[in-house]
């Protein structure tokens, strides 16, 4: 019997017209076996999605397929009619989504649109259609289905909805689910749960699965083979563990040395210089020839050829067979570039007993009856040149504690001084000419940018508007300046946003900020949903604009690897408290409150061969609004007492640097 599920041979799908042609995938051979998880690893841009997109036939206006054949099992998809092709999607073949929120119809119940997948796929009469609902929510880990059958995509966390359109996915009782970025951007906790799920469903369904990602501990964690794809193409494929142990390309073992860690923090991450070339244009040589520090003569002469390294294994090198073996990341020391060193022992910033509530308004005179409490008794400190890292699950109040302390929203109540003066009593005259000590980095900047304005004026906005420097042209010389201490050519300053990457759009973003030459930056999640070379690259400009200007940064994030790279301290928040608080190694190689040791047990671990015992937390966050009596976290914990149920824990000191709030810590064992 044949075990080949999935075969994708020679694929080639151009985007555009014939004048203007992006070979998008150029030359994909693939082969997903039958119960296997298959992934497809890789930077943005480089044709991972497209080449899904393709096999289901699923390509935008502009796109076509030029040459190459797909079969599922003894079916070539590219020769069925489109009536028949309709009944494969959701059917024998299952697609989830990269964002669960943009394809999932905001004004039908969950229950009506996994009702139109089961009656499409699944032949089911109306009593059997309601009845194979609840099956497929209670499948995918849902509690109380009947009552979530009939709620709408907005009244569900984020790692609810991805469950969802899991369970849209399975109605077909599909033989091959393709899952592209299935946990991009999710918490760990959230994602941890994903990738368990996905693992339950394979080994008892059966079904293959196709993972498109470009995270490699969500690789090791759930995969059996794995083919790195670059510019269009596979450059390397082998089985999971292989490929962990012993990457055979240039690219991929970059990748490996661009992961940020605890080891790494005294060193500059490696970074894979340039970018992706484009894709407009046919090769006469290796795409990876630019980027690659151990290019020979023969790399700018000729493409390589596919070379098997055993069965079932091959990579696409030239020089792959004399290439020695792996080595360690050779980054920069970070003691040899510092320019600026500070001790960290003045107290830049003191947030202390910090609230920021929300009315609830009801009825056609907004009658107040309640309050979404997002910050409630939040306190910290950071010193000059240090960073504090807050990490926590999406809805706990970490971005809005960001804005508080900024007071880009008035807080409740609560006292914020930065530099010994109190900001929530400053009017917002005295407040403006306070912005440029204070600025702040979002999460996503394409929505922080104007698309209108020059790059070059949204930098130049901020010295405007603070009055830096005397006249246009020493603003217009600093922006060239900021342009050039982020990476970026003194061009771009005449270009829009749209024509950069996202780790270049990143990296004006925090141009922008240092304008103004703030000395404490709000970072909310910054590398979110970047690949890893590009969040490496914005890494190692934060950790160097910190040692030469003496930053200080809160920074937003969910990332526990990029917290262990950048970070002094660590704060972890659960639904608007911090519930520990020490130093990175004190916190993340000793978690002391079971909330902690639940999200670090969720990271996936880099090393497949290692094993891990992942804390489920049940359930999701309570409401901020209706907050659970006695600690907020005892609904979720398996070491919760009667204690934890009627009262909320104070924080225990266990060290000059560390606190925890959990009545189950014992101080006596740590004096």
């Amino acid at each position: 019997m044949d075990e080949t599920l999935l075969k994708i041979k020679n694929l080639k799908t151009r985007l555009g017209d014939a004048d203007s042609p992006v070979y998008a995938v150029d030359g994909v051979d693939i082969e997903v076996h039958r119960g296997e998880v298959f992934a497809l690893l890789g930077e943005s841009g480089c044709g991972k999605s497209m080449t899904a997109l393709s096999a289901m036939r699923l390509l935008p206006p502009s796109g076509c397929i030029i040459e190459g054949e797909a079969f599922l099992e003894q079916t070539n998809l590219f020769a069925l009619p489109e009536r028949e092709m309709r009944s494969v999607r959701g059917g024998r073949v299952g697609m989830i989504f990269q964002e669960p929120m943009t394809s999932l119809n905001a004004v039908l119940t969950i229950g009506e649109q996994i009702g139109e997948a089961v009656r499409l796929h699944d032949g089911g009469n109306p009593v059997g259609v309601a009845h194979r609902v609840v099956e497929l929510l209670r499948a995918v880990g849902i509690p109380d289905p009947e009552r979530r059958a009939r709620e709408y995509p907005h009244q569900l966390s984020g790692g609810m909805k991805q469950r969802v359109m899991i369970a849209i996915a399975l109605a077909g009782r599909p033989r091959l689910l393709i899952a592209d970025e299935p946990t991009t951007a999710l918490d760990v906790t959230i994602q941890a749960q994903v990738l368990s799920l996905l693992k339950e469903l394979q080994h008892s369904t059966g079904m293959a699965v196709l993972l498109i990602t470009h995270d490699l501990g969500v690789v090791s964690e759930v995969a059996d083979r794995v083919a790195v794809m670059y510019a269009g193409q596979i450059i390397e494929l082998a089985e999971t563990r292989s490929f962990f142990r012993q990457p055979a390309h240039p690219y991929s073992r970059k990748l490996f040395n661009s992961l940020p860690s605890l080891g790494s923090r005294d060193r500059e991450l490696a970074v894979i210089e340039g970018s992706v070339p484009r894709l407009n244009q046919r090769f006469t040589r290796c795409r990876f020839l630019e980027r690659c520090s151990q290019a020979q003569d023969i790399c700018s002469q000729q493409a390589p050829e596919w070379s098997e390294t055993k069965a079932g294994s091959g990579v696409r090198c030239h020089l792959f067979d004399s290439l020695p073996g792996p080595q360690q990341p050779s980054g920069t020391a970070v003691s040899a570039r510092r320019n600026v060193q500070f001790a960290g022992t003045g107290r830049l910033l003191e947030v202390a007993g910090l609230k920021v509530h929300f009315p609830i308004h009801v009825g056609v005179f907004k009658r107040v009856i309640g309050q979404v409490k997002a910050v409630d008794d939040l306190s910290l400190t950071i010193a000059q040149g240090r960073t504090l890292a807050l990490v926590g699950e999406s809805g706990c109040g970490k971005t809005t504690a960001g804005k508080g302390i900024l007071q880009l929203i008035r807080p409740t109540a609560g006292s914020v001084r930065f530099d010994g003066a109190e900001l929530t009593g400053l009017s917002t005259g005295k407040l403006r000419s306070r912005r440029a000590d204070m600025q702040i980095i979002f999460q996503d900047p394409v929505a922080s940018m104007n698309p209108r304005m020059l790059v070059g004026d949204i930098i130049l906005e901020g010295m405007q508007a603070q009055n830096i420097g005397e006249n246009r042209s020493q603003r217009q010389a600093r922006v060239i300046d900021l342009l050039g201490q982020v990476g970026l050519p003194a061009d771009a300053a005449e270009r829009y946003p749209n024509e950069f990457s996202g780790g270049q759009r990143q990296r004006i973003c925090i141009a922008r900020a240092l304008a103004v030459d703030p000395r404490f930056i709000v970072c909310d999640e910054p590398t979110s949903a970047l690949d890893v070379s590009v969040q490496a690259q914005i890494l190692n400009l934060l950790k160097d604009l910190q040692q030469q200007r003496g930053l200080s940064y809160l920074f937003i994030t969910h990332n526990i690897s990029v917290v262990a790279y950048l970070a002094h301290e660590v704060a972890v928040m659960y639904l608007g408290r911090i519930v520990e608080r020490g130093s990175v190694e004190e916190v993340l190689q000793s978690p002391r409150h079971p909330y902690t040791q639940a999200l670090l047990s969720a990271v996936p671990e880099i090393d497949p061969a290692r094993q891990r015992s992942v804390i489920r937390l049940e359930g999701d966050m309570p409401s901020p609004s209706n907050p659970p009596q006695g600690c907020h976290f005892h609904p979720r914990c398996s070491q919760a007492t009667e204690h934890c149920r009627s009262a909320y824990p104070n924080p225990v000191r266990l060290s000059q640097t560390r606190s925890v709030s959990c009545f189950a810590v014992n101080p006596d064992r740590f004096s």
